[in-house]
């Protein structure tokens, strides 16, 4: 199969490798479609220090199913088309039977520490994977991992129920929390974004105000706001918009080294809660549920895909800050893995 592999950081290449073959339990996965991750770039830099080198990089895919392992139940045929959830908990470090595998000790995912779909094939647990209707198409099919992320930061911020709540950042992870919190019973949502494209985009799946910059909204304080950028300035305008009993959600990924300026006497006094979210938690059934049933609107989120020997340009444009989400539709080799 052709597959995009790291050498190491930078050194990327395009080549021949050998196909997957299904162990016990698992799903070898042709992909149709396989999204680029912020990760993905970090990956690229050597900046993600799980991640070992060489590997092939990928985490937000669908496809269908092409072989099966030993030990995989017949309810899973070849020909099947699947999404698949890239977690990999240990299951037996204090976090993971406390329930929160996401914060596993031991953390392990497809396309980011193992093999992943940047190729013709991909090889999973089959526990990870979830079938998708043919009403989903591979493009919105990719983007379940990513709604299981806004789904998991929903649940952690609890019920918006009736608020007014600012959206700091217009990208990817914006648009889909966007959606959700409107499906969730916000009030309105405001939404702002240095990007004129990307704010006609949150007009079009639902914000109810945007602009350039918090000071421009014509609206008072909120009750709740989100920052789905990781910058700190855009997180200290999140948090100075907060009405009195107000949440902050930081969802948006900063570097390790950020730091962020918040006034403790003002979380005292005023009874803020600042929360965060990370990755995905038992989340992707019910976000493959959400894009099965047409609650998320993707048409302003994607355009055509890049092929896989296009990774270069596709990976380029990423960094220049162009399109929304941008994905990699592997070409098939035509033949099924060994």
């Amino acid at each position: 199969m052709r597959a995009v592999t790291w050498e190491a950081p930078g050194q990327l290449k395009i080549t021949e490798a050998a196909d997957p073959a299904p162990q016990h339990g698992e799903l070898v996965i042709q992909v149709g479609i396989c999204g680029i991750c912020g990760t993905d770039l970090h990956i690229a830099d050597g900046e993600f220090p799980p991640t070992p080198y060489p590997i092939i990089p990928g985490h937000e895919f669908a496809g269908r199913i092409v072989a099966r392992g030993a030990g995989v139940p017949g309810d899973w045929p070849e020909g099947a088309r699947v999404a698949v959830d890239p977690s990999l908990f240990c299951g037996h470090c204090p976090a993971c039977r406390g329930g929160r595998g996401n914060l596993c000790a031991n953390w392990n995912a497809i396309g980011d520490t193992v093999n992943g779909a940047f190729a013709d094939y991909v090889a999973v647990p089959a526990v990870n994977a979830y079938r998708i209707p043919d009403s989903v198409d591979d493009a919105q099919g990719a983007l379940i991992e990513p709604l299981s992320c806004a789904v998991h930061g929903l649940r952690r911020l609890g019920p918006v129920l009736g608020h007014d709540v600012l959206l700091i950042g217009a990208g990817t992870m914006g648009l889909l929390l966007l959606q959700l919190l409107n499906h969730a019973g916000a009030r309105s949502v405001s939404m702002v974004d240095r990007k004129a494209a990307r704010l006609t985009a949150a007009k079009a799946v639902g914000a109810a105000r945007v602009a350039e910059d918090v000071s421009a909204l014509d609206h008072g304080s909120f009750g709740v706001a989100v920052d789905a950028t990781g910058v700190p300035a855009a997180i200290e305008a999140a948090f100075g918009a907060i009405d009195r009993g107000g949440r902050l959600l930081i969802f948006g990924v900063a570097s390790g080294d950020a730091s962020v300026s918040l006034s403790p006497f003002r979380i005292y006094n005023d009874e803020i809660t600042v929360l965060g979210s990370m990755a995905v938690l038992n989340s992707f059934g019910a976000a493959a549920d959400l894009m099965a049933a047409g609650t998320i609107d993707t048409s302003p989120l994607l355009g055509p895909p890049f092929a896989l020997d296009q990774f270069p340009e596709a990976l380029a444009s990423v960094r220049r800050g162009e399109g929304i989400k941008l994905q990699v539709a592997p070409a098939g080799s035509g033949h099924a893995p060994r």
